[in-house]
């Protein structure tokens, strides 16, 4: 008997030591836009070693998918098990809850600046000694000029090119609605390649060779300059612009499911911490941090942003007017091919 007793104690033990082991390792999986691997290759494994360091050496480690942000999004409510997103547009994370009930009513308000860690705009990628002399918004409907940027039903950069385009050319003609519709119709005229997303587009401009102008995010068009810096790319940054936010929230039935609740929200927060601000600002993009923004004025030329609810009302108006089908995009892109 107490052979077995001593059998059943040692079993009970190794149970016991493979249950918390299991405890102690943590995944998860961070669903987000198509040009953010780089950003998040830098941010995750100071917040894995911060996780260990805070939770008794608690292994955590954080995946990555990365697609346009509404093809993520539509992946997630057809089942992908996600914890968090960290996403380029309001709505991709607020189809979640509209037509899954996967994330909270609020989400917007759980986190500081519509939880929003941090804010882009859109650029001008242009070739080496700017041949085509491109230096506003008004130089992009020339007929000699080609544009490169994703396709605005599947993608939230692209979303945010044309609404930037549309209010920049509103303001410039005083608001007078035909002469922007106008602009718009010679603007998308212009573009060369409509690709799936934002990293499709760098593909097409930089390895392809096509196109004059790749329009992207401040962001991409910086790291990308850097990355190819043999073949002498500029960066343009026009006069007026959008202020493109870049929503984050964790998936609320996913992380009860996973049992990572705790996890997601800490690396959420982490987002907004004075270390992940400035490594975020390394890939050129822009936060409410004044401290860090002081230090780097010299890095983001002054621009006039605009938002996208004080120009065009509130996104569900947005998409509906713009990029449902029948809408402006549809609309004023088939009047072009005339």
């Amino acid at each position: 008997m107490a052979v077995k007793s001593v059998k059943k104690k040692c079993f009970a033990v190794a149970v016991s030591l493979l249950l918390a082991g299991h405890a102690q390792a943590t995944e998860l999986l961070n669903s987000s836009y198509d040009v953010s691997r780089e950003l998040f290759a830098a941010l995750n494994p100071p917040f894995e070693k911060q996780w260990a360091a805070e939770n008794g050496g608690d292994k955590l480690t954080i995946k990555q998918s990365h697609a346009g942000s509404s093809k993520q999004a539509l992946a997630i409510l057809q089942g992908l098990k996600a914890d968090v997103v960290t996403y380029n547009q309001v709505t991709d994370v607020q189809i979640l809850h509209d037509r899954g009930k996967l994330v909270a009513a609020d989400w917007q308000t759980r986190l500081p600046n519509h939880s929003s860690p941090f804010y882009s705009t859109m650029a001008f990628l242009v070739r080496k000694g700017n041949p085509k002399n491109i230096h506003d918004w008004n130089d992009l409907v020339r007929d000699d000029v080609k544009l490169i940027f994703p396709n605005p039903k599947t993608s939230g950069n692209a979303r945010y090119t044309w609404l930037a385009a549309w209010g920049a050319a509103d303001k410039a003609d005083g608001g007078d609605a035909a002469k922007t519709r106008e602009y718009m119709t010679k603007f998308v005229k212009n573009v060369e390649v409509f690709d799936t997303g934002g990293r499709g587009a760098t593909t097409t401009f930089v390895e392809r060779g096509l196109g004059d102008v790749l329009i992207t995010f401040e962001s991409e068009v910086n790291n990308i300059r850097k990355q190819y810096e043999d073949q002498g790319f500029e960066v343009v940054v026009p006069k007026v612009n959008i202020l493109a936010e870049f929503p984050v929230a964790w998936v609320d039935k996913n992380v009860k499911a996973n049992g990572t609740e705790k996890a997601a929200k800490a690396y959420l927060n982490y987002l907004y911490s004075p270390q992940a601000q400035t490594i975020i600002t390394d890939y050129y993009y822009r936060v409410n941090n004044p401290q860090v923004m002081e230090k780097l004025k010299d890095k983001f030329p002054q621009t006039a942003l605009f938002r996208v609810e004080d120009q065009f009302g509130s996104w569900p108006e947005v998409m509906k007017t713009h990029f449902a089908s029948g809408g402006e995009f549809d609309t004023l892109q088939s009047q072009g091919r005339k």
